[in-house]
C-alpha cells in the first residue's frame, strides 16, 4: 500500500512538471531592456523633432505684404498701425505653440504604436497599470502651464489693443444703421452720411461705398454706436473688430501708419443686408484729410448727427453721390 502511494505521487508530480516545461515554452519571458531593433526609429525620431524645431517663418520666410508665414497670413502688415506688429506677433506664437504641442503628441503616439506593438505569437497581457502618478502630473500640470501662457499673452495684447491712454489728435464717431454707416468727425465738426448701396457685383461698386479718412501718423479715437440692431466694426487691415450695441458706446485708438485704401465691414449678422454694409477706409496724408473736410464743410455737412435710437430718424442731408434710399 505504501508503495502505491509513493509510485502515484511520483507520477503526479512528474505530470505538474511537464505542465510547467509547456507553459514556459507558449509563453516565453521577454526581456525588460530595449531591443536593439528600436534604436535606430528613436534616433530617426530624435533626429526629425530637432529639424522641424528649426523650421520656423520670419525673417527666414520673406512673402508678399499679408500673404505669407511673416504676418501668419493675415491681410496686413506688421507697420500697418501702431498696434499690428503685436498681434501679429501674439498670432504666430500660437501657431508656433500649436504645432509644438501637435508634433509631440503625434511623436508620442507614433512612438508607442511601433515599440509597443503586439507580437506575432504573443499571447501574454501587457501589464495592467492601474495608476501612474508621475505620468498623470505632468498630464495635468503641462498643460495647466500651457494654458496659463496662452492666456497671459492673450491678455497682453488684448490690454494694448484697447488701451486709450494716448492723447488723441481727432475723435471720430461711427453709427452702424441697417444698412450703411454714419461718420461724424467730431474734431473738425463735420459728418458723412451714407446710404444704402446696392451692390451689383460690378466693377466700380466700391466707389458708391461710404469712406472713412483718416490722416497717417495721427492717433485717432473712435466711439462706435448703434442705432437700431447689434452691429460689429471691422476693419481687417487694422486687425481689431469691436461690437457696436444699441445703448453702449465702445471707444478704442489707433494710429494708422500706412497711407493706402483699405476694406472695412460689418461682422455682426444685422438684418436682410447685412452683407452690403460695406465701406471704404482712406488713410491719407494730412493735407488731403483736410482737403476732404474742407469739401464736407462746403456741401454743408457742418455740426453733428442725432444718436438717438430707432431706424427712423431724420438727417440734415444725404450726400448727393451716395444714391441710395434712406432708411
Amino acid at each position: 500500500m505504501l508503495r502505491a502511494r509513493i509510485r502515484r505521487c511520483r507520477t503526479r508530480a512528474s505530470r505538474v512538471r511537464g505542465a510547467s516545461k509547456d507553459v514556459r515554452k507558449a509563453n516565453p519571458v521577454r526581456s525588460t531592456k530595449p531591443q536593439k531593433r528600436h534604436r535606430p526609429l528613436l534616433a530617426l525620431a530624435v533626429v526629425a523633432s530637432i529639424v522641424l524645431a528649426g523650421c520656423t517663418g520670419g525673417a527666414n520666410a520673406p512673402s508678399e505684404e499679408g500673404l505669407g508665414v511673416d504676418v501668419g497670413f493675415l491681410p496686413s502688415t506688421r507697420d500697418m498701425t501702431d498696434k499690428t506688429d503685436q498681434l501679429i506677433s501674439f498670432w504666430n506664437g500660437t501657431w508656433i505653440a500649436a504645432l509644438a504641442v501637435g508634433a509631440a503628441v503625434w511623436l508620442m503616439i507614433l512612438v508607442c504604436i511601433v515599440v509597443y506593438r503586439k507580437r506575432k505569437n504573443d499571447t501574454r497581457l501587457p501589464v495592467q497599470t492601474r495608476y501612474h502618478v508621475p505620468l498623470e502630473m505632468m498630464f495635468t500640470v503641462i498643460p495647466v502651464i500651457l494654458v496659463g501662457t496662452l492666456f497671459y499673452f492673450s491678455q497682453e495684447s488684448t490690454a494694448v489693443m484697447q488701451d486709450t491712454s494716448e492723447e488723441e489728435d481727432l475723435v471720430i464717431d461711427i453709427y452702424g444703421k441697417q444698412w450703411s454707416w454714419d461718420f461724424v468727425y467730431t474734431t473738425d465738426g463735420v459728418y458723412y452720411s451714407g446710404g444704402r448701396v446696392e451692390l451689383t457685383g460690378e466693377v466700380g461698386d466700391e466707389e458708391q461705398l461710404p469712406t472713412l479718412y483718416l490722416p497717417v501718423g495721427q492717433t485717432v479715437e473712435f466711439h462706435v454706436h448703434s442705432r437700431d440692431v447689434n452691429h460689429a466694426l471691422w476693419i481687417p487691415a487694422f486687425l481689431y473688430k469691436v461690437d457696436m450695441l444699441p445703448g453702449r458706446t465702445n471707444v478704442f485708438e489707433v494710429t494708422p501708419q500706412r497711407e493706402g485704401t483699405y476694406s472695412g465691414k460689418c461682422a455682426e449678422l444685422c438684418g436682410e443686408y447685412h452683407s452690403e454694409m460695406l465701406f471704404n477706409v482712406e488713410v491719407v496724408s494730412q493735407e488731403e484729410y483736410d482737403a476732404v473736410m474742407q469739401e464736407y464743410r462746403d456741401n454743408d455737412w457742418v455740426g453733428d448727427l442725432p444718436g438717438e435710437l430707432g431706424r427712423e430718424y431724420d438727417l440734415p442731408r444725404y450726400p448727393a453721390e451716395s444714391g441710395s434710399e434712406e432708411h
